[in-house]
Formats: C-alpha cells, sequence, structure tokens
C-alpha cells in the first residue's frame, strides 16, 4: 500500500478525493497538505480561517501539514515553499501525492512540472470526471448540499466570496440545488465530519458539463 499525501485546498474537490482514496485498497491517505497565508492566516486557496482548517483535519482523523507562504507570494516563493513540502515527503517515505483537479489542463501540468525529478508521483483521481456525472455520483452515494450566501452582502461580494461548506455522507439524504447564480453548495459530509471551505459545484462548472 503506498502512502499518500492530500493536497487540501478545504473545499468540496478535496473532501470528495479524499473519499475516492479511501476506497482503494492500493493506498492510505496519510495526511492534508494546505498552503496557509502567513499574513492572514487562512487556507490561501479559499480563505478559510485556519481554525476552520484545523477542524477538517480532526474530522478526517489525519495529521494536518500547513506550508506557510507569505503574502504576497511570488512563483518563486511558492515553488520554494513547494518543493521544501516535497522534500519532507520523500524523508517520510511518502510515494504519491493527490490533488483534487477535474479539467484544468495548465493547472495539472505545472503540477507534474513540479514533480519532475523528484521519488513522489502525483496522482489526480478525479481527473477527467465529467462534472455533471459527478455531482450526480456524489447525490447517489447519499451526500448532502446547500446554497447560502448573506443577503447583506453586496451582488459583487456574493459572487467572488460566497462561503461553502461540502460534505458527502453514505445514507439517505436530501439535495437542495442553488436558485442563484452566484450561490455555491455549502457542504460536505465524509463519514460524518462536515468538510468547510469555499469552492463547489457551481453553475459556472455546471455550464461547461
Amino acid at each position: 500500500m503506498k502512502r499518500v499525501w492530500l493536497w487540501w485546498s478545504s473545499g468540496k474537490d478535496s473532501a470528495w478525493t479524499l473519499h475516492e482514496l479511501r476506497q482503494r485498497a492500493d493506498v492510505e491517505v496519510v495526511a492534508l497538505v494546505t498552503t496557509v497565508n502567513e499574513r492572514f492566516d487562512r487556507v490561501a486557496m479559499h480563505a478559510v480561517r485556519r481554525e476552520l482548517l484545523e477542524d477538517q483535519a480532526r474530522a478526517a482523523g489525519l495529521e494536518l501539514r500547513v506550508v506557510p507562504i507569505p503574502h504576497p507570494c511570488s512563483n518563486e516563493e511558492y515553488e520554494a515553499a513547494f518543493h521544501r513540502t516535497i522534500d519532507d515527503a520523500v524523508r517520510e517515505g511518502i510515494e504519491l501525492m493527490a490533488f483534487g483537479d477535474i479539467f484544468l489542463e495548465d493547472v495539472r501540468s505545472y503540477r507534474e512540472n513540479l514533480f519532475r525529478m523528484t521519488d513522489i508521483e502525483p496522482l489526480f483521481p478525479l481527473w477527467g470526471r465529467h462534472t455533471r456525472a459527478l455531482s450526480r455520483e456524489m447525490i447517489a452515494s447519499g451526500s448532502t448540499c446547500e446554497a447560502h450566501v448573506s443577503r447583506s452582502q453586496s451582488p459583487s461580494k456574493r459572487a467572488r466570496g460566497a462561503r461553502a461548506r461540502c460534505s458527502v455522507s453514505r445514507g439517505a439524504s436530501a439535495w437542495r440545488r442553488p436558485v442563484r447564480r452566484e450561490r455555491r453548495v455549502s457542504h460536505v459530509r465524509l463519514g460524518g465530519a462536515v468538510f468547510l471551505g469555499a469552492g463547489a459545484l457551481h453553475r459556472r462548472r455546471d455550464r461547461r458539463a
């Protein structure tokens, strides 16, 4: 069984990636890895508070590896932090680093280039999945999703910053679709643990399906 670190954005794609990896007999996820903005102490990808990130890791029963990056952060600084993380993983016998990317070719290529000449292989469990089919798979698994947004915010703030909670669980549950374009899927539950984060099966991606 190969040991895996999961690059954790705090959003629903990461949560579902963890779910999928835990169904496999050939890999074992042993830690979540997240870049955190040092200035604001929030997840670099979704601006989720660090304490929420720590709650996610505890709920998943996994070690959390925080990768601090400055703000603003140059590409050189980001890559230096990334490679330090890879070096740590190699020393601990990690063979795979998993990501929740689905269809952005340039992002995948960039990640793969970062792993060249290293002893770790990048893994993309969700890659190439049709987003509509993937959302239906989540629903069929017994996931619950709901959209919510603060109506006290301006439309522009809602559109660019509505926070989401995403979770996937076994068992019967309800599904409530977003009714406004700027809303996001809000939570996914894995094995009874709710994962909070930004991002979601939002309508912009649905239109690509």
